[in-house]
């Protein structure tokens, strides 16, 4: 980290205007100096997408803030971030904090995780926040503590090709029980298939559909959240340096 001031990157996949990187943004202005990179509408799912082939834009909010809106992926964020934004490397990615769970499969999809793995994969360190409620406004203030303390533990460590995926369980804040480090857990998605045009040649569908978990296997994020604890699962970016849990325990002392 340079002196002074860390610098973060708040990104996401809500889109710039969710409350979840509006609150996000107010935390990590208490510790360093903040950019704000996401896109312009909602990009949930988008998984590791990238723009190719297409120009993409980039609208700054404000002249007097580091806000900008992008027309890409949330990964086209961090990339463009990066590379063509930000003053210098930062010292910490955040990405959310989402709107819905990115727990056990989820994070396969999400571009929320996703988008701080970039950060990760550039030498970063990251941490994606996604809390259960898929509502549109959320009491984010209980968690205010929590995320100041953590983000400023993972942006004082070295865990190299760690990405940290934080989900919060949609519970009043004061059944939360404390914070389990764990694995990714088992789950699928149940899609519903639903025709809302048919035409000569072609139909067109909306998907949905309902996900389902193993909340048994006891070390997993299935498990903690179903049982009111705050999940940490560190995603392991490079097979080849195995992660010990263990040593992350520490992070469960924060709450």
């Amino acid at each position: 980290m340079k002196k002074g001031k860390p610098l973060i990157l708040v990104v996401n996949d809500d889109g710039i205007d969710s409350q979840g990187i509006n609150f996000l943004k107010k935390i990590m202005c208490q510790i360093g100096d903040v950019y704000v990179v996401a896109p312009d509408t909602n990009r949930s799912a988008y998984s590791h997408s990238m723009t190719l082939n297409n120009s993409i834009s980039i609208k700054k909010m404000n002249k007097n803030v580091n806000d900008f809106a992008c027309s890409g992926t949330p990964v086209d964020c961090v990339k463009l971030a990066l590379n063509k934004i930000l003053p210098r490397t930062p010292d910490l990615c955040v990405s959310g904090i989402n709107h819905g769970s990115n727990q056990s499969i989820n994070g396969l999809y999400s571009g929320t995780l996703h988008a701080a793995m970039e950060a990760n994969i550039q030498g970063v360190p990251a941490i994606s926040f996604s809390h259960l409620s898929y509502e549109t406004i959320i009491n984010f203030t209980p968690f205010s503590s929590f995320i100041y303390d953590v983000s400023k533990k993972v942006l004082g460590d070295s865990n190299e090709g760690v990405t940290f995926n934080i989900n919060f369980p949609d519970v009043p804040f004061k059944d939360i029980k404390g914070v389990k480090v764990c694995l990714t857990g088992q789950g699928v998605w149940k899609e519903k298939f639903e025709l809302v045009k048919k035409e000569k040649f072609e139909k067109h569908f909306l998907i949905g559909g309902e996900f389902k978990s193993n909340n048994n296997l006891i070390n997993t994020d299935n498990w903690a959240l179903t049982n009111n604890f705050i999940s940490i699962v560190p995603v392991n970016l490079y097979p080849h340096l195995s992660i010990n849990l263990d040593k992350l325990k520490y992070l469960e002392n924060v709450f």
